[in-house]
């Protein structure tokens, strides 16, 4: 790490003032602070700044993709890595180009977002929508807001949302069957050319039909969804993970998996027939994916706790009406959008409760 250190300290000088590299200076010291610094200093003691920087919550969620990673590179194979390469090169181009305009740091944040688009995609989907979904969500969801802070959508999920309006078919029709035996699909590269390995039948679409998926499969994951979606114990592993390094707030989770597991356990009490199970819904699509990963973004989710609380609970009650009573099989994506729009009004309507009871106190 030394000879590496030195070579950054060599080409230091052609990224400052009057270098000829200055353009790309945001660049620069992105890479110099992924690999030795901190993305800021102190000049004085204590010099460790915590313990929740930019650079320590997206390490934290990173590590806790890796369960999901894992199983899904296991269940769909080479692809996986494919889109997370493309996802990355798109999206950080975009950063990269809004941090050269403006003179300013490219932000870690964008790692995140990155690893995070691919998961929620489905495993075949076009490497090219790939790049224009992620390129989309970064520069509409977060640069046009003026970048990593100041976003009011989670930019994954804008570009989700992007793909699914603009290319339903490609959204809807790129499933694949989750690969078995000892080496799943870990060797494969699969493809929608593959007849043999193409299945357009998701957990939630065939319960529209009638049909439920036993639940243990979709808690293992051997089932056809979005990538990083379908293996409900990966997905709490990680999850587990943010709550106890307090990376992702409790009460956003709880709220939100509580809402929709008693929503829809009032549906199937009165109607069993038509409505599945809560405990099926909880495993089903990306709502544990969602709870977890999603609505927890800090940016985009209330800073109040009573906030946080109302804030789960919309999208809780939203994925559930959305899938139960809408043409959409899914609805944990549009549940968490109309929850970023909310957050501030819900924090507004906290303030003005507790700024009341001082008043009245007084």
């Amino acid at each position: 790490m030394k000879f590496l250190f030195n070579i950054f300290q060599s080409v230091r000088p052609g990224f400052e003032e009057g270098g000829r590299l200055r353009a790309f200076k945001p660049l620069y010291e992105a890479m110099e602070n992924f690999f030795f610094a901190p993305g800021s200093k102190a000049m004085i003691a204590p010099f460790a700044r915590d313990p929740l920087d930019i650079k320590r919550f997206m390490t934290m969620v990173i590590i806790a993709l890796v369960p999901a990673l894992a199983i899904s590179f296991y269940f769909f194979g080479l692809r996986l890595i494919a889109m997370i390469m493309v996802s990355y090169i798109a999206g950080g181009a975009v950063e990269v180009a809004f941090a050269i305009i403006r003179k300013e740091d490219i932000n870690e944040g964008f790692l995140v977002t990155g690893m995070l688009f691919p998961m929620i995609l489905p495993p075949t989907l076009p490497l090219w929508m790939v790049g224009v979904g992620v390129a989309f969500g970064v520069f509409v969801g977060k640069e046009l807001f003026g970048g990593t802070g100041r976003n009011v959508f989670n930019p994954a999920i804008v570009g989700r949302c992007f793909l699914a309006l603009a290319y339903p078919a490609a959204m809807s029709g790129n499933w694949v069957t989750a690969g078995q035996g000892m080496t799943g699909r870990m060797l494969e590269w699969a493809s929608a050319g593959n007849v043999d390995s193409v299945s357009g039948a998701t957990p939630l679409v065939l319960a529209k039909q009638g049909q439920l998926v036993n639940v243990v499969d979709m808690f293992i994951g051997s089932i056809s969804g979005s990538i990083g979606e379908t293996s409900a114990i990966a997905i709490i592993l990680g999850g587990v993970f943010l709550l106890l390094t307090r990376v992702a707030n409790w009460r956003t989770v709880v709220s939100t998996l509580g809402a929709s597991f008693v929503l829809a356990a009032v549906f199937h009490y009165n109607d069993p027939e038509r409505f599945a199970p809560a405990l099926w819904h909880l495993c089903a699509g990306g709502l544990l994916f969602g709870a977890f990963f999603m609505a927890t973004d800090p940016v985009t989710s209330p800073i109040t706790n009573a906030g946080k609380w109302m804030y789960g609970i919309i999208i809780g009650v939203v994925t559930m009406l959305i899938r139960n009573f809408t043409g959409y099989v899914e609805g944990v994506m549009f549940a968490i959008l109309l929850g970023n729009i909310m957050a501030p009004i819900l924090d507004e309507i906290v303030f003005k409760i507790r700024i009341g009871r001082l008043k009245s106190e007084g």
